[in-house]
């Protein structure tokens, strides 16, 4: 809201210095956005107004504030500022609300109008200095009345209307309407329009219809000033993609008693400038009286929430400066707020209004009287901070992406939280959906790391997901790049085993035995993915990222992108935690034996080690670790077939072994290996 501060000074008579005015009505909730000097010494401050106060989207509003910061009064209104047409029933108009729950309240007014002249000078500026530019005096008119009491208004050519009625219904199946940007629009049956006898002639509390457009043939006008239901405007003015200054008033709630109000400033605003004459009563349709809000505020109420008490005289102040009507009862004040302040439901809202501007600045600093326990800890920020801690120290960044994203880039990943969810008002078509996985967002993230030059980029997040059924907690990774750097060696490209060896630590810090199963995942290359598993339960997936959905969202396809995501919730009740029992450190050797076998190429060594593992606790000699160290296919090894080197640690904890019950541990494992998998030794 621009706020010229020349018009502010005709309501409240402020004599403060500008940047006292914006950084006085700054502590009291409105933001400044800018202060811009005019000539002549005038200037306008730019106010960022919240959606609860739509009251302050006038000049009038803004002043009220004013007035109660720096404790003056308002300014009273001159006789010719306003109008003393009557209400009563015209000849030349005609009004019938058919909706009466989308239009409560419905005013119009005929006015002649006088050709050729011209908007003032001094409202030409004023709304320029407004940000509104003139276009000619029926129109200048009502915009100086929108942004002086913020009521929208609107003027049609009488002479192009189809006869004297016009009625406020819901538009008809398949209707269209022009709207004054020269736009055809499709209605839907649910959106509300002000019509003639034949057709709608303008979009209800959006836009006006270029077919009754003011135009300087124009001789004859019909005014309006309503009030329209909120919900249904914004409704509309979504649906039709078209924001105006109008819909950005009614959409917040406008006063239901300033139509009128709005009509008799116009019409004096009318004469004043020469532009023409009102024919005729104002027909003023308001079928059910809206009755303003009674609201008690409680003395000790405010004393407890605003953490100090507030004098009876400054309360009471506060209030009447505001408009509101404030009378005495015995544990505080009942109070009626006006209907201009829509904001004003509750008793909480009364006490936000007095600490405002009684100033929050003169409240010390002061922690709550505890009248209960604290609620225990959440077990999930414990978890998510070991997470946190894992990661980092695993040399990833930690990313916060947003939680709507583009449904393209959300529809290759269902699979791992059980499809999508669409956002039925988007704020952009980039914001669409609600992410079923958190690798959207950290793929968008690299892509953009990868596009401003940076080649090694490890990223981490920890979010929920969100589906259908609910919501879960995960952690994803993505990683390009080197995975490390040394003078000797160069450097290294990460691959799938270093983010596999990042979720094994990971597991280990949470108590979670993982293994890791082939897998087929759309977005992952196909025999570079693997499920990870703990126990029977499937909690994440693991591999390297399909270039086409890389290159989808702007990564350069040659980059190998190696992706993970772990559903938190699921790890956390598969978890085994450790008994904390401290083993005594071996006091006997071990021994090592190195043995080399060819196996199906096909045969994950997973189940390899898992032959090996039960062989081995069966044998004489414990098995304590199997490790592969080679791997070789090529000369000397059958098509199809591979050969692995396999490294096996055995170690008692109360004797020596001999080399016969190594031997015999050894050869059980290889009985095992020629039996499960048609294994033969090398």
């Amino acid at each position: 809201m621009r706020l010229v501060v020349s018009w502010l000074r005709e309501f409240v008579d402020v004599q403060a210095p500008v940047e006292q005015i914006a950084d006085t009505l700054a502590l009291r909730g409105f933001e400044v956005a800018s202060i811009e000097a005019l000539d002549g010494g005038d200037a306008v401050i730019d106010f960022e107004v919240t959606a609860n106060r739509p009251d302050c989207l006038s000049v009038v509003g803004l002043a009220r504030e004013v007035a109660t910061a720096f404790d003056l009064k308002m300014t009273p209104a001159k006789s010719e500022d306003r109008a003393s047409v009557p209400s009563g029933e015209s000849s030349r108009v005609q009004v019938a609300i058919e909706d009466p729950e989308r239009c409560p309240r419905y005013a119009a007014a005929v006015a002649d109008i006088a050709p050729g002249t011209v908007t003032a000078a001094w409202m030409s500026s004023r709304l320029l200095a407004a940000g509104v530019r003139p276009i000619s005096p029926i129109v200048d008119v009502t915009n100086y009345v929108l942004i002086e009491l913020g009521q929208p208004m609107h003027a049609f050519d009488l002479e192009r209307l189809a006869g004297p009625a016009i009625r406020v219904r819901r538009a008809q199946p398949g209707e269209t309407i022009r709207t004054l940007d020269g736009v055809d629009r499709r209605l839907e049956a649910d959106m509300l329009v002000i019509a003639d006898r034949d057709r709608a002639q303008a979009v209800a509390g959006v836009m006006g219809g270029a077919a009754s457009e003011v135009s300087a043939s124009t001789r004859a006008i019909v005014f309006e000033s309503a009030y329209f239901k909120p919900a249904s405007v914004r409704r509309t003015s979504k649906r039709l993609g078209l924001k105006t200054e109008a819909s950005a008033r009614f959409e917040r709630g406008t006063d239901i008693g300033a139509p009128v109000d709005g009509l008799q400033r116009a019409i004096a605003l009318m004469t004043r400038i020469g532009a023409g004459q009102v024919s005729g009563p104002i027909v003023d349709r308001y079928p059910a009286v809206r009755q303003p809000a009674r609201l008690h505020l409680r003395r000790a109420r405010l004393a407890a929430l605003i953490g100090a008490g507030v004098p009876d005289r400054d309360v009471e102040r506060i209030l009447r400066s505001l408009g509101l009507d404030v009378s005495d009862s015995a544990d505080g004040w009942d109070v009626v707020a006006p209907l201009f302040r829509v904001d004003l439901l509750r008793e909480v809202d009364l006490i936000e209004e007095v600490g405002r501007h009684y100033g929050f600045d003169k409240l010390e600093a002061a922690f709550p009287a505890l009248v209960q326990p604290a609620p225990p800890r959440d077990p999930r920020i414990d978890r998510d901070q070991i997470v946190r801690r894992v990661l980092t120290a695993a040399g990833l960044s930690e990313a916060v992406t947003f939680g709507f994203v583009e449904r393209k880039a959300a529809a290759p990943f269902p699979s791992i939280a059980g499809g999508t969810v669409g956002i039925a008002n988007p704020l952009s078509a980039k914001f669409d959906t609600l992410r079923p996985s958190l690798l959207p967002g950290l793929i968008d993230a690299v892509a953009h790391n990868r596009r401003h030059g940076r080649r090694d980029v490890a990223l981490f997040e920890i979010g929920t997901r969100f589906t259908a059924s609910g919501e879960t907690r995960g952690v994803a990774l993505a990683w390009t790049g080197a995975a490390g750097e040394h003078w000797k060696d160069g450097v290294r490209e990460a691959d799938f085993f270093d983010v596999k060896g990042v979720i094994e630590r990971l597991a280990d810090a949470i108590d979670v035995e993982p293994r890791f199963e082939p897998a087929s995942t759309s977005y992952l290359v196909a025999g570079h993915a693997a499920a990870v598993m703990a126990g029977s339960t499937a909690i994440g997936v693991i591999g390297l990222l399909a270039p086409e959905i890389a290159d989808g969202r702007g990564a350069p396809r040659q980059d190998a992108i190696v992706v993970a995501e772990l559903d938190l919730d699921g790890a956390w009740t598969a978890r085994v935690p450790s008994s904390g029992a401290v083993r005594a450190l071996p006091r006997h050797p071990f021994v090592v034996r190195d043995l080399s076998v060819v196996v199906d190429d096909a045969l994950p060594a997973e189940i390899i080690r898992g032959t090996i593992q039960a062989a081995g606790t069966a044998a004489p000699a414990p098995l304590t670790s199997v490790r592969v160290f080679d791997r070789y296919a090529g000369k000397g090894v059958p098509n199809g077939r591979v050969s692995l080197s396999l490294r096996m640690t055995f170690q008692a904890a109360d004797r020596t072994l001999t080399d016969a019950e190594v031997q015999q541990a050894v050869d059980a494992v290889l009985a095992a290996l020629v039996r499960e998998h048609q294994a033969v030794l090398r």
